[in-house]
This record gives C-alpha cells, structure tokens and sequence, in this order.
C-alpha cells in the first residue's frame, strides 16, 4: 500500500523594522505518513516497535558521543553512559524491508520538505528535535536506497562549498549514514540560513528502505552536533531570518506544523507553561521535576525529561517503569527484552505528566499501541522500559506526548513549553 499524504505547515515569524512581528503568512506542504505501530486490524506492530527502539537507542548513543566531543564527558547526566552499539535481531531486517506498510491514523513522521542550494534542490524531511544535525542523500550516493532518494548534487549548487572532515552515524544492522561535509544555503519555507553545515551522505543506512523521507534536520542544541557546527535554526537566527529565537510544533492527525520564529497562537489556548531547560543538559531539550500519574495515584515524581519529536513513544528507566505500571490494574510486562508493557484493553489508564503545574494528559488513542496478538484483551502502552544510557533519572517523550500538547523550544528562554491544543 502506498503512503497516503496528510498536510503539514511550516509557519513564519516575519520581521519589519517598522511595523510588529507578523505571524499571518504560512506554507503548507505534504506530509508523508510512515507506518504506526498498530495495524489496520488494531495489533500492535511489535517488529516495528523493536527496530524503532533500536534506531532510538543508537540515535542517542551517537548523540552522547557528539556531546562528549564537543563538551566532555562532565556534560553528561547522572549515570549517563554511552552504551554499545544496539542492533536489530535477526531475521527483523529482511522481513521489514519486504513488507507493505499500512497507513495509520495515529503516528506520523514529522517531515516537510526544505531546499539546498542554489539554485534549489528540494527533500523531504524529517524535524526533529533529539538531534542536532542535518543530512540529505548525495547524487555520488548509488546503494538501491539511495536511489529511492532525491540526492544533492553538489556542483550543480553555486553556492556549495566543500569543508575538510566527515560525518558518520552507525547503525544496528551494520549499516551507516557517512559522508563529507559541505555548506550551502539551506531553506525551510522561506526562512534561509546561508552557509550552512551539512552532509550530503554517500552511504546510507538500509533503516530507511521504504522510509518516504530523504534525510533528517535536527533542532537540538549545537553541543550534540556530529558535525561540529550550528544547526539550521541556530544558524538562522544568528542571521536575522528567523526573528524570534524559538520554533513551535504541533503534531497530530490532522493540521500538523512546525511554526519557525515563536507560536502560533491559533494553534493553542490559554497560556504557554514554560520549564527551563535543566541545568545538568548542555545538548538536548531537557526539563526537570516531571511527575507520572495514573487515576488518583503518583507513581513516579523527580525525574528530568528529554522531548524529542523524532522518537515514536515514550521510555523511561526500566525500575521507574515498572513502578508505573504496578499503579495500572491488570498490567503486566508483555515484552522483557524491549520492555513493553500490556494491560486490559476494556480500561486504557489515564496518564499524565506534570512539571508541577499542569496535568497535560495523554488521550487513549495516544496511549494504546493495540493488541498484543489478535483478538486479545490485552493492549501494549506506549511507555516502554530501556536504559538509553541518557542518565539514571532521565526520560524520553516522544510523538506519543508531543501529540497531546501545544510545544515550543525556546533558545531565546532556554526553555520548553506546553499549551493546550486549540
């Protein structure tokens, strides 16, 4: 089945020196739909949660050793180690790169398409704030994926200026994303950011066979950059074409974007609850004091939390974890090696986290991967149980929390913020 489009807008703060900020002007592009992780029948697609979870512990292992090169390891958090290559079982690879995808409501790539270049090469993109770096595929690229890509083709750009050193990610089936590194002017619905550092790989992972997006820009902090540079936003704003030193998002089923230069206020209601970035991160878009809660009862309190838009569902430390599920009547662990939890499907719990203000709630629908196997009474959630190696205390939110909220990521605060979706 082939991916069916939904929309995505890519909104722009606009800057006058002689009248105030507009925020009226808007893109709209097409968003691609990847698979969910439940099926058209409503079974959970465990196959496709375990490579997710893969692609999620490796994608913050190289992040933790970025940090440690560009900071040093005193940047880390409390317990944060970087832990050994994740890799896909076998016989998983093989199948997912056979198998149709089936088009789901409920999880989406957040992606949009932007311009290299010059005169403009275009590529669809995945946004994602748990990383700091931007790649595309390159046209000296020929592997069977990179040519289901578009590819940048360097010389065709007057503005392509290739730098010393190499970018390189590993994967956990043996493959990589790795190439040299250029600048050129990158452009997101018309917000440019001349010179910018990026790699147009030529070698990329078998993980995207069938995946519908060309390359990745991350919005992290520059601390976690392989690449050693300022990424797109930073490099926008340093520039004057971003006004406002923040992005927003909103990510859901329908009407999702990314809002460059402040939040659309048309998109939410009431205030913005803003939390500061923590003290103890100097690379991603960390708060602390978060609290779990679950009907009447709050089972785990104290912890700091990474959102990260690129990250399907939500993991925690394992023991944190299994405290929040003892608090669900009827759930059990479904899964011990990838920590996925069920519980009866007639009762989703009601979850929430707080940073000690707000509830902000997370909908059934967001919370309810599906069945466990056809026909069961059982439903796994969408909070799972792994050491990322991020830290003791630390975990990860991801689509399954972001689509229940209104979210910006402020630099210009050094904050992170939530509002109810309009």
């Amino acid at each position: 089945m082939f991916c069916k489009t939904s929309m995505i807008t890519l909104a722009l703060a606009l800057l006058s020196a002689a009248t105030p900020v507009e925020r009226s002007e808007s893109v709209a592009i097409a968003l691609p739909k990847r698979s969910g992780l439940t099926t058209a029948d409503g079974v959970f697609n465990h196959e496709l949660a375990i490579l997710q979870t893969v692609t999620t512990k490796n994608k913050h292992r190289q992040n933790l050793i970025n940090l440690e090169k560009n900071v040093g390891r005193h940047a880390f958090n409390q317990g944060a180690e970087i832990k050994p290559l994740a890799v896909v079982p076998e016989g998983i690879v093989a199948k997912r790169q056979t198998e149709a995808l089936t088009d789901e409501d409920d999880d989406e790539e957040w992606a949009g398409t932007i311009s290299i270049g010059t005169p403009a090469q275009s590529f669809l993109i995945d946004f994602d704030t748990g990383s700091s770096d931007l790649w595309v595929p390159s046209s000296t690229c020929t592997s069977t994926t990179c040519k289901s890509k578009k590819r940048y083709t360097a010389t065709s750009s007057s503005t392509s200026v290739k730098k010393s050193g190499s970018f390189s990610i590993q994967y956990g089936d043996g493959s990589t994303v790795s190439g040299p590194i250029y600048t050129d002017t990158v452009t997101v619905a018309g917000i440019k950011a001349a010179t910018q550092t990026f790699s147009p790989v030529t070698t990329l992972s078998s993980s995207f066979n069938g995946d519908p997006i060309d390359g990745i820009l991350g919005l992290a902090f520059p601390a976690l950059s392989n690449l050693g540079a300022n990424p797109y936003f930073n490099t926008a704003f340093s520039q004057g074409t971003a006004s406002i030193n923040e992005f927003s998002f909103k990510l859901a089923t329908t009407g999702s974007e990314l809002y460059i230069g402040g939040a659309n206020t048309a998109k939410y209601t009431g205030a913005i609850e803003f939390h500061a970035v923590s003290s103890s991160s100097q690379g991603f878009w960390q708060i602390a004091g978060a609290s779990i809660k679950t009907g009447t009862a709050t089972p785990v309190t104290g912890f700091q939390t990474i959102i990260d838009s690129g990250t399907t569902i939500m993991y925690g430390p394992p023991a944190a974890v299994k405290t929040f599920y003892a608090a669900v009547s009827g759930s059990k662990l479904f899964d011990s090696t990838n920590g996925f939890y069920s519980f009866p499907c007639s009762s989703v719990p009601s979850v929430s986290f707080s940073w000690g203000e707000k509830n902000w709630a997370i909908s059934a629908a967001n919370f309810n991967l599906g069945q466990t196997t056809t026909g069961s009474t059982l439903c796994v959630g969408a909070l799972a149980a792994q050491d990322l190696g991020l830290g003791t205390n630390v975990w990860l939110l991801g689509d399954s929390f972001l689509k229940n909220v209104y979210s910006v990521f402020s630099f210009a605060n050094n904050a992170v913020g939530f509002a109810t979706l309009a």
